[in-house]
């Protein structure tokens, strides 16, 4: 059973997105002019609330992804502020963008392409702790062994390469490295997708507990939405570069207000075969960022568009108290 409705009026907002904007061109003849533009994400707000996990779930290619990379500038912004505890992220430079960056962290998806396949892992879990000169090399090592017990590995662990373990033990070993520089917010990019589901829970009863010992803060993408569910205190849910849905667990996947939404949650399996679930069956594919739809980008597969969706796009606001949509159906 979920948990109470929680509310977040005493709680401070640790990671503030305004406008988020990143957009790709596709370039051609003689003289390289900008012949269209994808807009991978396109203007996107959003707050974190201190030690909360915002899940962000949608298809893949909707630009869930892009969203984690270009907060932390892994990726450039085409436009926006990330503000983290009030600091424009994209304003830093040099040492105070080295010095940001400590605190904010990212689990990748594919740990096997993140580690150094010629470095052990106890090196490669060190490296941010020696770029960012913390303690002695007695003292990084102390550390190191810390964060491996943490998640589950052995300290002889430190002195294998990346080949020599397991999806679940690598992917531990990249929470351990995101952990290592004592973050308060990590970005969790889809770090459970590629693993078995006994493993998966494993991966996210760690995440939890981590979350609790140290006070957290995460952002979880992931397209399973049985995960999010699980690990997530509020969601939002993407589609073609744009947020659509946004609201507490409970109320989302109780009292969804988009028709995407409803088509997602009416994807997830039950584990009782004689209880049956209306399937809300989307017509069509996911349009390209290159060339997305007039008005409501989701019109020409939702079964409820009507004439004022196919020319100008619903806004995003708050229909219910902290439950944002952007449907012409909640006017």
């Amino acid at each position: 059973m979920n948990e109470p409705l929680k509310t977040h009026t005493a709680r401070m907002e640790l990671i503030q997105v305004r406008n988020l904007k990143k957009y790709y061109t596709i370039r051609g003849g003689f003289f390289q002019r900008i012949k269209s533009c994808g807009k991978a994400v396109d203007n996107v707000s959003f707050d974190i609330f201190d030690g909360e996990t915002l899940g962000l779930v949608g298809e893949s290619g909707c630009g869930k992804t892009t969203i984690g990379r270009t907060m932390l500038r892994l990726i450039e912004p085409t436009g926006g502020e990330v503000y983290y505890e009030g600091n424009n992220i994209f304003n830093l430079s040099g040492g105070a963008l080295q010095a940001i960056r400590r605190n904010m962290q990212i689990i990748f998806q594919d740990p096997f392409s993140s580690l150094d396949p010629r470095m052990p892992v106890g090196e490669s879990i060190m490296e941010g702790m020696r770029i960012n000169r913390i303690g002695t090399r007695k003292e990084q090592f102390d550390m190191m062994i810390d964060v491996l017990r943490k998640v589950g590995l052995e300290d002889y662990h430190a002195r294998r390469y990346p080949h020599e373990f397991s999806g679940g033990q690598r992917q531990r070993i990249g929470i351990a490295r995101a952990l290592a520089l004592r973050p308060r917010f990590i970005i969790c990019d889809e770090p459970v997708s590629a693993l078995d589901v006994s493993i998966q829970s494993q991966v996210l009863n760690i995440l939890k507990d981590l979350q609790e010992e140290y006070g957290l803060t995460y952002l979880f993408i992931a397209h399973n939405l049985s995960v999010v569910e699980h690990i997530s205190d509020r969601v939002a849910v993407m589609y073609l570069g744009k947020i659509v849905e946004l609201a507490h667990r409970a109320e989302l996947f109780y009292n969804p207000l988009h028709p995407y939404t409803q088509a997602l949650l009416s994807a997830i399996p039950i584990p009782d075969p004689a209880v049956k679930r209306k399937r809300i069956t989307l017509k069509g594919d996911v349009p390209s960022l290159f060339n997305p739809p007039k008005g409501c980008r989701f019109h020409p597969r939702c079964p409820f568009a009507k004439d004022q969706c196919l020319v100008e796009a619903p806004p995003y606001r708050e229909v219910q108290k902290g439950h944002f949509a952007a449907c012409w159906l909640n006017e």
